[in-house]
C-alpha cells in the first residue's frame, strides 16, 4: 500500500511514494529522507503544537523518561573509569579488597542501566501506545462519520494503511526519536567529556578518525536503503496479488476468465524480482563496508600507536589507555543516531501529516448540534421529500442541468441528480421509484437513511427532518435492504445479531422464518453456528439476500427502503425474495427502488424518474392507462426482456 494520499479527489496522493510495508517505523542506522515524506508535508504541513497537544497528558512520564535515560548514560561512563582503577591499581597492586569491589561496581553499575533500561522502555512504550491508541480511536470514528463519496473515491488499502501501518510507524519513530534524542546526546556528550578527562590529546586523533568512520556508515545505509525500497514496492505489489487473488472473488474471476496461468506468471516475476533484491539489499555497499572495518580497526591502533610516542602519552597508564579506548568505541554510535534525528523527526512528521490529513477531512454528513430523540417504537412513519435537490458535491450547475449519466457510469460531480423533488409517503403504504438508469433513484433513496444529505430542501419522518434527528435512532427507524446485500465473514448468528444484539435464539428463528429461510439455515449442520463465508458466499445470493432482510426484520424499522433488492436475482430466487420483502413491508412505510413490474404492482403509489425529476405519479395500473413515460418504460423493459418484465 502506497505511502501517498488516500484521496484521489482531493489532497491527491504522492507520487513514487513508499510502501506501507515500510512504515518508516522499522528504519535502523543512518537513513536516507523519503523525497514523499516532504512532498506529504509540503502538501499538509503539521504545526508542533498540534503534536505537542498528543503528549500534553503525558508530561510527567516524559521528564521521567528523559531522566531515566540520563541518568543510565552518566551512569554507564563509570565503567571505564572503573577498568582503569583495576589495571592500574587493584591489579599491579595486588589489592585484593580493591579488586573486588571495583569488579562488584562494575555488575552494579551494569546491572542498574540494565534496570533503568528497561524502566525507562516500558515507560515510553507505554506513552506511545497511549497516544496512537487516542490516535486510532479518533481517525476511525472519524473516518465512519464521513459519507458514502468518500470511501467509493478513496482505496479501501489506504484508509487501512493510515489506519494500521502509519499510526504504528509513527508510534516506533516518535518514541525512538523522543528517547534516541535525549540517550544519544547525552552518551556522545558525557563520553566526550571523559574522553576529554582522560586524555585531551588523544580526543583529539579520535577527532580527525572519527568523520571519515561517520561518512562511510551513512554511505553504506544509503546504499541499502534505496535496494530496501525497491524490495518494499514488489513485497507490496506481491501482497496486494496475493489479496485480490486468492480472495473468493479473486479466484472465482480467475477461473471463469482462465488468467490463472497469466497470474502465476505475474506471481513468479515479482517473486524473481524478490530474489534479486534481496541479495542486493544484503550485498550492497560490501566494498565499503569492508572500508570501514579497516577504518574501524585502525582507530584504536593509531591511538594505541599514538601512546607508544612520549610526546603524545604523557605518561598515560595502561589503564587509561584501554579505558579511553572503550570510550572511543562507543561515542560512534550515539554521533550515528544524532546524525539521523533529522531524518527521523521529518519521517515522523510526515506520518502525523497523513494522519491529520484524514482527522482534518470536514464530513459531508455532520450530526446534529442539538439532535431531537425519537423512539422508533412510536413513529408512525410518514415521510415527506420536501423541495429535494443533490449534487454529488453538493452543488448544483448554473445551468441546472440534471446528473447521471444515460449509460450507467457514475454521476458526475457538480451536476445535480435531483431537483425539486416533492414526494409524500403516507405512514404504512409503499411507494415504488421506477426510472431509467441514471434517473437517480437510488440517489432519493440513500437521503432517507443519510446516506447523503440534501443540497436543498428536506426529507421528513413525522415532521422531523432526518438531518436533526439522533444517528442512532435514525438507524433504528429507517432500515435497508439493497441489491449489494453485505454479510461479515463470521456466523448466521453474528450476522443477525447485528441489528440486535440482545436478541434470544427464539428471535433469531422467527426472523428467519419471516425471511423464508428459516429451513435452509436448519438443514445445515452447525444452524445459527454457521460461518457464512467471506462475504455470505457460503450462500446463494438469494440466500444471502434473505438473510439480509431476516436482519431487517431483527431491527423491526418502521420505516423501510429497498433498493432494487431484486435487481440481481433469478426469477425463481426473486419470486421467494420478493415474497419475503413483502411480508417484511406488511404494517411499515416502504420506499422501493423499483427494477421489475413485480415490484410495482402492488404498490400504492409509483413514482417515475427521468433525468432527476419526477414525471409521472399514480398506481401502476393509473400510468399504464395513461400511456406515458411509465407505460412506454413498461413496454420497453418487456419487449428486451418480457420473462422479467424489467421496468429499469
Amino acid at each position: 500500500m502506497a505511502r501517498g494520499s488516500g484521496l484521489p479527489d482531493g489532497p491527491g496522493a504522492v507520487p513514487g511514494a513508499l510502501p506501507g510495508g515500510d512504515s518508516g517505523g522499522g528504519r535502523r542506522g543512518p537513513a536516507k529522507l523519503h523525497p514523499g515524506d516532504k512532498t506529504q508535508l509540503a502538501r499538509h504541513p503539521v504545526p508542533l503544537r498540534r503534536i505537542g497537544a498528543l503528549f500534553a497528558p503525558h508530561k510527567a512520564t516524559i521528564a521521567v523518561v528523559v531522566a531515566l535515560i540520563t541518568a543510565s548514560s552518566v551512569i554507564n561512563l563509570a565503567q571505564p573509569f572503573l577498568v582503569r582503577a583495576v589495571i592500574d591499581r587493584a591489579l599491579p597492586q595486588q589489592d585484593l579488597r580493591l579488586l573486588v569491589l571495583l569488579t562488584a561496581a562494575m555488575v552494579g553499575v551494569a546491572a542498574l542501566t540494565s534496570v533503568i533500561g528497561v524502566v525507562q522502555t516500558w515507560l515510553a512504550t507505554k506513552m506511545g501506545q497511549r497516544v496512537m491508541h487516542t490516535l486510532r480511536v479518533k481517525l476511525f470514528t472519524h473516518l465512519q462519520a464521513q459519507s458514502l463519496g468518500f470511501f467509493t473515491r478513496t482505496r479501501g488499502g489506504e484508509v487501512q494503511s493510515r489506519l494500521t501501518h502509519d499510526i504504528a510507524g509513527m508510534q516506533s519513530v516518535v518514541t525512538n526519536t523522543a528517547t534516541g534524542v535525549a540517550a544519544n546526546l547525552t552518551t556522545a556528550v558525557a563520553t566526550a567529556v571523559a574522553m576529554v578527562a582522560l586524555s585531551p590529546g588523544l580526543s583529539l586523533i579520535s577527532l580527525v578518525v572519527l568523520p571519515p568512520a561517520i561518512w562511510l556508515s551513512r554511505r553504506v545505509a544509503m546504499i541499502r536503503r534505496d535496494v530496501t525500497d525497491q524490495r518494499q514496492r514488489e513485497l507490496a505489489a506481491l501482497h496486494t496479488q496475493v489479496e485480490e487473488g486468492l480472495s473468493v472473488s479473486g479466484v472465482r474471476l480467475a477461473k471463469t476468465l482462465g488468467t490463472a496461468p497469466r497470474d502465476a506468471e505475474r506471481f513468479t516475476a515479482r517473486s524473481e524480482n524478490l530474489v534479486g533484491l534481496e541479495l542486493r539489499s544484503q550485498l550492497a555497499g560490501r566494498w565499503r563496508m569492508a572500508t570501514m572495518q579497516i577504518v574501524f580497526a585502525a582507530i584504536p591502533a593509531v591511538i594505541y600507536l599514538a601512546a607508544g610516542f612520549p610526546a603524545a602519552a604523557g605518561g598515560m597508564t595502561i589503564g587509561t589507555l584501554v579505558a579511553f579506548t572503550a570510550l572511543q568505541g562507543t561515542i560512534f554510535r550515539p554521533v550515528m543516531g544524532l546524525l539521523n534525528i533529522g531524518v527521523q523527526w521529518v519521517t515522523a512528521l510526515a506520518f502525523f501529516s497523513r494522519i491529520f490529513e484524514y482527522l482534518d477531512l470536514v464530513p459531508q454528513i455532520r450530526p446534529a448540534a442539538h439532535p431531537v430523540r425519537l423512539d422508533p417504537a412510536r413513529v408512525r412513519g410518514e415521510v415527506r421529500f420536501e423541495g429535494v435537490r443533490f449534487a454529488y458535491d453538493g452543488a448544483a450547475r448554473a445551468d441546472g442541468t440534471a446528473g447521471g449519466s444515460a449509460d450507467g457510469s457514475a454521476p458526475v460531480p457538480g451536476r445535480e441528480v435531483l431537483r425539486g423533488i416533492d414526494l409524500h409517503l403516507p405512514a404504512g403504504t409503499t411507494t415504488a421509484v421506477v426510472g431509467p438508469t441514471g434517473s437517480g433513484k437510488s440517489t432519493l433513496a440513500s437521503l432517507l437513511p443519510r446516506l447523503n444529505d440534501v443540497s436543498a430542501g428536506a426529507v421528513t419522518i413525522d415532521g422531523v427532518d432526518v438531518r436533526e434527528i439522533a444517528a442512532e435512532d435514525l438507524a433504528r427507524i429507517v432500515g435497508v435492504v439493497s441489491q449489494e446485500t453485505y454479510l461479515i465473514h463470521a456466523s448466521v448468528r453474528e450476522n443477525l445479531l447485528l441489528a440486535d444484539p440482545d436478541a434470544t435464539d427464539e428471535q433469531l428463528w422467527a426472523a428467519l422464518a419471516a425471511a423464508r429461510i428459516a429451513d435452509t439455515v436448519g438443514s445445515l449442520p452447525e444452524g445459527l453456528d454457521t460461518l457464512v463465508g467471506a462475504r455470505g458466499h457460503r450462500f446463494s445470493g438469494g440466500e444471502q439476500q434473505r438473510l439480509a432482510i431476516a436482519r431487517t426484520i431483527l431491527r423491526n424499522p418502521p420505516v423501510l427502503v429497498l433498493d432494487e433488492a431484486t435487481s440481481a436475482l433469478d426469477n425463481t430466487t426473486e419470486a421467494q425474495v420478493q415474497a419475503a420483502l413483502e411480508r417484511l413491508a406488511v404494517g411499515r412505510t416502504t420506499l422501493t427502488i423499483a427494477h421489475r413490474l413485480s415490484t410495482v404492482e402492488n404498490a400504492d403509489q409509483v413514482v417515475v424518474l427521468d433525468g432527476g425529476q419526477i414525471v409521472e405519479r399514480g398506481t401502476a395500473a393509473e400510468l399504464r392507462a395513461a400511456d406515458g413515460p411509465f407505460a412506454r418504460l413498461a413496454a420497453r423493459s418487456a419487449a428486451l426482456d418480457p420473462p422479467a418484465a424489467r421496468v429499469g
